[in-house]
C-alpha cells in the first residue's frame, strides 16, 4: 500500500530528528520541528501508533517501529537522492534543494529512485554530506563529531552540514566553508558562545549553534 505524503513526512522527521540530537522526540518536540500545533501532532501520532508505525507512551518519547523505520528510511533515501540529482544535473545550490526534494520525494516510485541512484553512481552522501540509505535500509557509516566538540588545536575536515536552515548554508558559502574544507580549531570562547577557527588561512568566528550543525572528521 502506498503511504500518504503526510505519513511519510512524519516518519521521516521522526528518524532525522535523532540524527542531530540525542534528545527524546516527544509530541511537543515533533510539533516544533513540523511547525504544527501539538494537539494536531498528538492525533497523528495516535493514528500512527494504531497502525504499528510508531510506539508512543503518553507524555513520553515517540519511537519508530521496524515498519515505521523502513518507510522513514525509504523516504530519506528518495529525498537525498533527489537533492543530489538537483545539484549535480540541474545546477541547484545546496541551500536550494531541501524544499524541492520535500515535494518530489512523494511523487516518485521506488523504481524511479533505484534508476536515479544507478545514474548518479550509487552515491553514499548527498550534497550536504548526509548519508544516503541503501535500498536495503542499511546506512553508510562514518566517524564524525560536531565542530563545537572538536578540541582546541585540532585539525578537522568538514564532512556534513545540516540542511534544516538554508541561511546557515548561505552563511557558510560566504565564509568559504564547504564539504571537504579543512579547519583548524583555534579557540573556544565559552563566555561569548563562539569558536575561533582558521579556514584556508583566514580567521573565522562561528557561533556555537552554527558549529553544532557542522560535522567533521579528525585529521591525524
Amino acid at each position: 500500500m502506498t503511504e500518504s505524503a503526510a505519513t511519510e513526512n512524519y516518519l521521516k522527521v521522526l528518524w532525522t530528528a535523532r540524527e542531530w540530537s540525542d534528545e527524546p522526540v516527544t509530541v511537543s518536540a515533533l510539533a516544533a520541528r513540523l511547525g504544527l500545533a501539538a494537539s494536531s501532532v498528538s492525533e497523528v501520532v495516535r493514528r500512527l501508533t494504531e497502525r504499528g508505525l510508531v510506539a508512543h507512551a503518553r507524555y513520553r518519547t515517540i519511537e519508530l517501529t521496524d515498519e515505521g523505520r523502513r518507510i522513514a528510511l525509504a523516504t530519506v533515501r528518495k529525498h537525498r537522492l533527489i537533492e543530489t540529482f538537483l545539484v549535480e544535473y540541474l545546477g541547484y545550490g545546496w541551500d536550494e534543494v531541501h524544499d524541492e526534494a520535500d515535494v518530489l520525494e512523494h511523487a516518485v516510485s521506488d523504481v524511479f529512485v533505484d534508476r536515479l541512484a544507478l545514474r548518479l553512481g550509487e552515491p553514499d552522501r548527498d550534497p550536504h554530506g548526509d548519508p544516503i540509505p541503501h535500498a536495503d535500509g542499511s546506512m553508510p557509516g562514518g566517524d564524525e563529531l560536531t565542530l563545537d566538540s572538536a578540541g582546541e588545536g585540532s585539525r578537522v575536515r568538514v564532512v556534513r552540514v545540516s540542511d534544516n536552515d538554508p541561511q546557515i548554508l548561505r552563511h557558510l558559502d560566504r565564509l568559504g566553508i564547504a564539504l571537504g574544507s579543512v579547519l583548524e580549531v583555534v579557540e573556544h570562547h565559552d563566555t561569548a558562545g563562539t569558536i575561533g577557527i582558521v579556514n584556508d588561512g583566514a580567521d573565522v568566528v562561528l557561533g556555537v549553534p552554527a558549529a553544532r550543525l557542522i560535522r567533521v572528521e579528525a585529521i591525524h
